[in-house]
């Protein structure tokens, strides 16, 4: 078994859209729909392995997408959405991962946390669909669609999303099960085929391409339109104490001594906590949660820094980088960086790229340089609507 593996699904020839180029490939914002789309799982750090199922004529725009990009050989889809998500699978037979995903490529804004959502709902589940309720009323039209013929029942109805997740080997029997079949999403395959898909939290901002206004939106979106940026610092210093390991960056390292704190005392997570904080002008860590209340005494501190990346989704904002550097002699973190920025972005929904952690010392100068303790510094960058 070889971990998780993501399919996009890059197929359609975009002809609801208009246009000479497929709807995957044109630009938005300076990279293109699909390769926007696929960024967060190429990033993600519970992803292995991501490959895009494309059409053959699509080759060279393919290439020029992703030149630099690190992912497994694309694969030709087929002549339906259902039969290119088909030929995706059998693609990864050999691989044989434990769970797979396939994600629209016209999706452009899925998110890390979204992403880890579906992943973990199937350690239970062998199927799992991000949805979201349906707000508006919802009415039948007559065959002729000039009038109303009924009203639903919209309490039990959810909008499908992608990323789709299965355990790879039921999903593959589903799909080439139902062969021939015309099913509209991958969970409609496995429901056919009896497996239970549970439910997941999706996104409003996991919105698909489909028509040229969908695309202004998003343009609007990525380029800031109604936003500002805004700039938060944070800083955190944390004595050392009794203790075989450190927590830093949502990261377990081995040490001889630990942190002292009133939660697990990771000063990389507490400096970036306060600098979304600061960048949204809402107080700081101890204003959120406070030391001496006893509920947060060894608490886990991603969920402080979950609470503010919440508070930046609830202003209408998103987070564009974060970057937090550590200061101490000991331990080395070098060697844990990148497991430190697979879990700052995991924990954020953002993608790899969007989180730096770097490291130095005091050249033996003050309470780090003798080794008393680490300090943690961080700034983060936000876009959000003015007024705030």
């Amino acid at each position: 078994m070889a971990g998780c593996a993501a399919l996009i699904l890059s197929g359609g020839s975009g002809s609801r859209f208009g246009g000479e180029r497929p709807k995957q490939y044109l630009p938005l914002a300076g990279a293109t729909v699909l390769r926007r789309a696929t960024n967060a799982f190429i990033g993600h750090s519970a992803v292995d392995h991501v490959r895009i199922v494309l059409r053959p004529e699509d080759r060279d725009l393919y290439n020029a997408a992703f030149a630099d990009a690190a992912l497994m050989p694309p694969v030709e889809g087929g002549a339906t959405r259902q039969e290119s998500a088909r030929l995706g699978l059998e693609s990864l037979r050999d691989l044989q991962p434990d769970k797979v995903l396939i994600h629209d490529g016209a999706r452009p804004f899925a998110d890390a946390a979204l992403i880890g959502r579906v992943i973990d709902a199937l350690d239970i589940y062998p199927a799992a669909v991000p949805a979201l309720p349906v707000n508006d009323t919802i009415k039948c039209a007559a065959d002729d669609g000039a009038t109303v013929t009924s009203t639903m029942d919209r309490s039990s109805l959810r909008r499908a999303q992608t990323p789709q997740g299965f355990r790879f080997s039921e999903i593959l029997v589903a799909h080439e099960t139902a062969e021939g079949t015309e099913l509209t999403d991958d969970a409609m395959v496995a429901e056919r085929a009896g497996l239970p898909v549970a439910l997941v939290t999706g996104s409003e901002a996991n919105v698909k391409i489909t028509t040229q206004e969908d695309m202004a939106q998003a343009e609007q979106v990525l380029g800031a339109g109604g936003l500002i940026t805004r700039i938060g610092t944070g800083f955190d210093v944390h004595r050392f104490g009794p203790g075989d390991h450190v927590t830093l960056g949502g990261t377990r390292i081995a040490h001889d001594h630990g942190l002292e704190g009133h939660s697990d005392a990771d000063a990389a997570l507490h400096a970036i906590t306060d600098a979304i904080l600061g960048a949204i002008g809402d107080g700081d860590i101890g204003s959120h949660f406070p030391p001496s209340d006893p509920q947060w005494r060894g608490a886990d501190s991603a969920a402080f820094l979950r609470h503010a990346a919440s508070l930046v989704e609830a202003r209408g904002g998103m987070i564009d980088n974060v970057d937090v550097t550590l200061i101490c002699e000991a331990p080395k973190i070098g060697p844990h960086r990148d497991a430190m920025r697979g879990k700052i972005a995991e924990i954020l929904g953002i993608s790899l790229g969007m989180v730096s952690v770097k490291a130095t010392t005091t050249e033996g100068l003050g309470f780090t340089g003798r080794r008393e303790g680490v300090a943690a510094q961080a700034v983060a960058a936000i876009r959000a609507p003015m007024g705030t």
